[in-house]
């Protein structure tokens, strides 16, 4: 084991340690169950990652070693993917606004939903689907890296452990714009950017990693079992209803709330929501956060591993 890798793992050892000596020094709001709870996700996802190291040095080689190969082929992905259309990338805009002036429409107005809320539905529900929107595109964009760039496959030089990468980074670009979008839409309701609205750059860096973890299973699997994108679609189309991002499940089932924060989407958007609206830091929701964490950390493991050990039939099955 070179010396890299030795001070890597002693490193999230002793960050393990230092986290649980601070949470029952320091967190006196929480009870002893919560503090061994929360102590205990910590440690679980500090382990996964010192038991597979191997994907921890696998994100830096594909990051750090093919930054330049990264972003130039995200921007040709990104720049290719409206390309013979009349409006081009113009496309990339109209459709998430469509379908956020559409459910604002048939939610507010038409079931008039938004009256019990102390801010205005539209900014409430944008916050939600800004998030939402990167998700969807990201994952199917991710789960297809691998066919839309078969020929890259084929060749026995290219590293294509950076696909995935591609192709959720070209996703981002979008993203990023709508975030400002939604930024700027609030000033216009007299919403304005303070130091919690900076939390988004945390809550998009979480749901990058979530999406990719999860890409790099599904560009995997897809390619032995072709109807994966049709389940995916499918899940989509439930998930923008059960995560909840249109109605707040909150008022209605307490209970389900707890099990519905299981689902990674839902701390991004809730984060969305903290940041724009309630005023929330995520350091204030220690166990959902520690929750998200574990689940991204093994899923992220999961996928990685998953790929690593298929991709040597990828050029044969493609």
């Amino acid at each position: 084991m070179s010396k890299k890798k030795k001070l890597l793992i002693t490193a999230l050892i002793v960050l393990a340690v230092l986290a649980d000596i601070l949470i029952f020094a320091f967190m006196d709001s929480m009870d002893l169950k919560q503090k061994l709870i929360l102590c205990g996700l910590i440690d679980i996802s500090i382990l996964m990652l010192v038991f597979n190291k191997e994907v921890l040095f696998g994100i830096g080689d594909n990051v750090l070693h093919d930054r330049g190969l990264i972003m130039s082929l995200a921007k040709n992905d990104f720049k290719t993917k409206y390309a013979g259309s009349y409006f081009g990338i113009i496309w990339a805009f109209i459709q998430p606004v469509i379908m956020v002036l559409v459910y604002w429409f048939a939610l507010d107005i038409g079931l008039r939903s938004g009256r019990t809320m102390n801010y205005p539905f539209i900014l409430w529900l944008m916050a939600g689907l800004v998030p939402w929107f990167f998700f969807a595109e990201a994952l199917g964009s991710g789960t297809n890296a691998l066919m839309e760039y078969s020929y890259l496959v084929k060749k026995v030089v290219f590293k294509i452990d950076i696909l995935p990468i591609v192709k959720v980074t070209s996703a981002i670009f979008i993203h990023l714009f709508f975030v400002a979008f939604i930024v700027l839409f609030q000033c216009f309701y007299g919403y304005f950017p303070d130091l919690y609205t900076i939390q988004l750059i945390y809550y998009i860096f979480c749901m990058y990693v979530f999406v990719l973890g999860v890409s790099y299973f599904t560009s995997a699997a897809v390619i032995f079992f072709r109807d994966l994108n049709q389940i995916i679609a499918i899940i989509l189309q439930v998930g923008i209803w059960a995560t909840p991002i249109m109605w707040n499940i909150g008022d209605f089932m307490p209970k389900l709330d707890s099990v519905m924060k299981l689902n990674p989407v839902y701390y991004v958007v809730s984060g969305f929501r903290d940041s724009l609206l309630v005023k929330v830091w995520f350091w204030e929701r220690p166990v959902w956060t520690a929750v998200f964490w574990t689940i991204v950390i093994f899923l992220y493991v999961f996928g990685y591993n998953t790929f690593k050990k298929l991709k040597v039939h990828f050029a044969d099955v493609l």
